[in-house]
């Protein structure tokens, strides 16, 4: 029996295209044999391959919600009548169904959307496809979260010669962006108070105690500067507040961003003055530091 297509990506039957899209990326980046070495990279591979081919296409993706594996069996509607195409990347070999034929001869492939067949490749490795017929080189450039927020313009050398190139806002690590004559991979440095999920990101602030129990006014810092922000009287540790809009910019729509998360560590006091130790014994005894 084969796994359900959304099990396979780890996404519900209502999941919106990019939601599946950013499951098979992470997926994909995570089983790809040339880089997962376990005896069950390359299986896991092809199963991700195949529910994100079915999922990421409309029609297939209706057709699989209505008719579930039968759909692509031979005689189903996208059924490939047993005809399979392989080519070889290292020491893996990958076999896909095929489809019509080509104009240019051959078979026409279905990668969930990708415009070129192999781009899935170049978008995750940083590498031409071996099928391509002009080898375009690929350079790396490392850059920070706050370049990556605000957008950057840097100097890099190419074939001995400096040139100026911008790197929009809100791109995302592992991306690759086409110039003329050249691709650039970009990766994005680890940063020491965010982590990023997609267009969203992460941050922790410790705040007293006390303000998690009468509630007040606190400050976070983002990407942007700092910002305040209320704490309601009796907020539980490890709340996660969310600050609408004061996450990552997203990549073409600069106007739209997404959301900061803020958890809410609660400090401590490891000494305490002999008034602050009987306040603490007093509410103690009342059982109010209980409740």
């Amino acid at each position: 029996m084969k796994r359900d297509f959304y099990e396979i990506l780890g996404v519900n039957r209502s999941a919106s295209p990019q939601e599946i899209k950013k499951a098979y990326r992470r997926l994909a980046l995570k089983w790809h044999p040339d880089r997962n070495k376990s005896s069950e990279a390359e299986e896991k591979f092809k199963e991700i391959n195949e529910a994100y081919e079915a999922l990421s296409d409309p029609k297939k993706r209706q057709a699989y919600d209505q008719f579930g594996h039968a759909a692509f069996d031979a005689g189903g509607p996208f059924g490939s009548g047993g005809r399979t195409y392989s080519y070889k990347q290292g020491p893996f070999t990958y076999t896909y169904a095929g489809g019509e034929r080509s104009p240019f001869g051959g078979f026409d492939f279905s990668f969930g959307g990708f415009s070129d067949p192999f781009e899935i490749f170049e978008q995750f490795f940083g590498g031409r496809s071996p099928f391509r017929r002009q080898q375009i080189p690929t350079y790396r450039l490392v850059i920070s979260l706050t370049d990556a927020y605000h957008g950057t313009e840097k100097e890099i050398t190419i074939k001995g010669a400096k040139r100026k190139i911008k790197i929009p806002a809100g791109v995302h690590d592992g991306q690759q962006i086409k110039f003329r004559d050249f691709y650039l991979l970009v990766n994005i440095a680890e940063d020491k108070h965010f982590q990023r999920d997609g267009d969203d990101l992460y941050t922790s602030l410790s705040i007293p105690v006390a303000t998690v129990v009468l509630g007040g006014q606190v400050e976070v810092s983002t990407l942007e500067g700092k910002i305040k922000f209320k704490i309601r009287p009796g907020t539980q540790p490890n709340t996660l507040i969310r600050l609408r809009g004061k996450g990552m910019p997203r990549l073409g729509r600069l106007r739209q961003r997404g959301d900061l998360y803020v958890r809410l560590l609660v400090t401590i006091p490891t000494k305490l003055s002999s008034a602050e130790e009987k306040i603490w014994r007093q509410l103690n005894k009342r059982g109010l530091t209980n409740n």
